[in-house]
């Protein structure tokens, strides 16, 4: 029981986050054939698009023990992960608080933010 307490605390804690950070943007950006210029800053979109909430604000305390630690993971390995989550190629209890905040996050983004987590140690 205490373990659904903190699942659904850790994903109404990203719906809120995400909520937030949809209804603060703007009107949609024209498609460019580039990245995106937040995809250029992984920093900013590990703050910006929510991953703070579960992982921590270094990467290495998640709210949970069972969620992983990102700092320093192989970036091919995290970009995989994380299109499998978005897919639901990958479904698991510990899924579930991800896979409602995946549509933050385009391909572009998803890259940028796998770069910057496999630098940190």
């Amino acid at each position: 029981m205490r373990r659904v307490g903190w699942m659904l605390v850790a994903t109404l804690a990203a719906a809120f986050v995400a909520s937030d950070a949809t209804a603060q943007q703007a009107a949609p950006a024209a498609k460019s054939s580039g990245p995106s210029p937040a995809a250029s800053n992984g920093a900013e979109l590990y703050a910006s698009k929510t991953c703070v909430a579960c992982h921590g604000k270094d990467a290495k305390t998640p709210i949970l023990p069972e969620y992983p630690k990102l700092a320093g993971q192989s970036e091919a390995y995290m970009v995989q992960q994380i299109r499998d989550i978005k897919s639901g190629a990958r479904s698991n209890g510990n899924t579930a608080a991800m896979k409602g905040v995946m549509h933050l996050v385009n391909d572009d983004e998803i890259k940028a933010l796998a770069a910057y987590l496999s630098s940190l140690k």
